[in-house]
């Protein structure tokens, strides 16, 4: 006879694995599936964003930053390096520590919130309203049973057509986390978040980067105020960017690839890279899952179809995360898992799609919530727009990092806040003050009035609120 839970989850990332412990918490029976394996074959939970996204790649941009400054920035603070020399080998192996220390992280929560692991891949057999029976399909096989099934299998990285991955010159994000040499040219086809990211990872080690990106401007999702001076700041960084780009062939040699691609002006144009990252998003991953055996429906795209509360076509069969509709983060993902779990407790989990921040973790860091100025245009809403330079900051003076600003976006006649942009020092940690101030529909002279430390960071916030009844005081 099968094992019966309450709810099974099938994947281990983000959404998963906080779905099976916000459900285990709330009293169920509750059991999670994940297939993901470490160097020895072993169990490593936390999907793309623990094992080859998030995680290893903020170890990385950590330890390029650190040899960066090491190299230029140290000097002006009075400390003189000298013999300055990149070990690669230990910055890879630090990063691949740091994923370890989250993989057995989430297995000690399973074990203190009495989940049950399984490792290997989740895949349906046969189902109704009634109970699920699910295949685990690991070092053995076993069919367990479940009342609740929730799906969090992730996503997969976007191939080009004609450039099928081989991570050793053409390169995923997994690929772009383990180069074990710094390549001397590297190409990039994406300037997004991973594309950037990866980019300003191996600039800073030492590659002549070039990336390439089909759209005409750059960041279109970012307000543009904020995408334009984050384009200036990596441009003076030496991040080559060129935009309007149409990829043609891409050759891979032996040693080397070679991008065929037309330029903006209409050119044609031949680049040879050591390595090539491409980054061009994800794709929904329900491989392997045999969601036809009970008749679970996917959209246009590929996603399973969900209504506004994750439910699936199915009785009882819920789907959250990259697999789902909406922005492909992380910490989305976790929402999702945390309000399905209290869902099928009879709880009202709410996530609101309108407060869930964005960060690209390049140096300078860009954050935002809420509306762009170009989308509030667009709409017709009348708004109030407030900006403060990190360069009148004293914390950022001190710091030696004044690139970069604070804006806020309030409307016109209630002054609510519509949206906060961000590029400049720790702005993934100052956003969740505006995260926090719009999901209680606070004004931005809520933040304006609020006392904050001094001298910190955050007082550009503030003095970004002020400067949205243009009352800046220090700018």
């Amino acid at each position: 006879m099968s094992k019966q839970f309450d709810v099974v989850v099938i994947g281990g990332g983000p959404g998963g694995y906080i779905a099976a412990i916000r459900a285990a918490q709330l009293g169920f029976s509750t059991a999670c599936i994940d297939e993901w394996k470490n160097a020895k074959n072993g169990p490593a939970p936390g999907g793309t964003c623990t094992n080859v996204g998030c995680i290893p790649s903020k170890a990385l941009l950590q330890s390029s930053e650190h040899f960066e400054h090491a190299g230029h920035a140290f000097a002006e603070h009075g400390i003189n390096v000298k013999g300055l020399e990149l070990n690669l080998g230990q910055m890879l192996a630090r990063k691949d520590g740091v994923v370890k220390q989250n993989n057995e992280g989430i297995l000690y929560l399973f074990k203190k919130n009495k989940v049950t692991f399984f490792h290997g891949r989740g895949s349906f057999v046969k189902g109704d309203a009634g109970g699920y029976e699910i295949k685990v399909a690991g070092a053995t096989e076993e069919t367990i049973s479940a009342k609740h099934v929730v799906l969090a299998t992730g996503s997969n990285a976007r191939e080009l057509p004609g450039a099928p991955f081989d991570e050793k010159l053409i390169l995923s994000n997994a690929g772009a986390l383990a180069i074990d040499a710094v390549p001397a040219k590297l190409g990039v086809i994406g300037a997004g978040v991973i594309g950037l990211e990866m980019g300003s990872v191996w600039r800073r080690l030492g590659s002549d980067v070039s990336v390439l990106e089909a759209l005409p401007t750059f960041l279109g999702a970012v307000d543009e105020q904020i995408a334009k001076e984050a384009g200036k700041l990596f441009t003076k960084q030496g991040l080559k960017v060129s935009l309007g780009v149409k990829i043609g062939a891409i050759t891979a040699g032996k040693n080397d690839v070679t991008v065929e691609y037309v330029d903006a002006t209409g050119a044609a144009q031949k680049a040879v890279y050591d390595k090539l990252i491409i980054s061009i998003g994800r794709t929904p991953n329900t491989i392997g899952l045999n969601g036809d055996a009970v008749g679970l429906k996917l959209d246009e795209r590929g996603f399973i179809a969900v209504d506004d509360n994750c439910k699936t076509n199915l009785p009882n069969v819920w789907a959250v995360g990259d697999v789902v509709r909406g922005p492909m983060l992380a910490h989305k993902a976790e929402e999702e898992g945390v309000a399905v779990a209290e869902r099928i407790a009879g709880q009202h989990g709410h996530v609101n799609f309108n407060t869930i921040p964005w960060v690209i973790y390049t140096s300078p860091e860009i954050a935002w919530v809420g509306k762009t100025e170009q989308q509030l245009k667009a709409d017709g809403v009348a708004y109030k727009a407030g900006t403060f330079p990190f360069l009148a900051n004293g914390r950022a003076r001190a710091l030696g990092d004044t690139s970069g600003m604070v804006k806020f976006l309030a409307d016109a006649k209630t002054d609510e806040i519509l949206g906060v942009h961000i590029v400049g020092p720790m702005a993934s940690e100052l956003i969740s003050e505006a995260v926090v101030a719009m999901e209680f529909r606070a004004s931005a002279e809520d933040i304006a009035r609020i006392c904050h430390a001094h001298p910190s960071l955050s007082e550009a916030t503030k003095e970004a609120a002020l400067a949205v009844d243009k009352r800046s005081l220090n700018f």
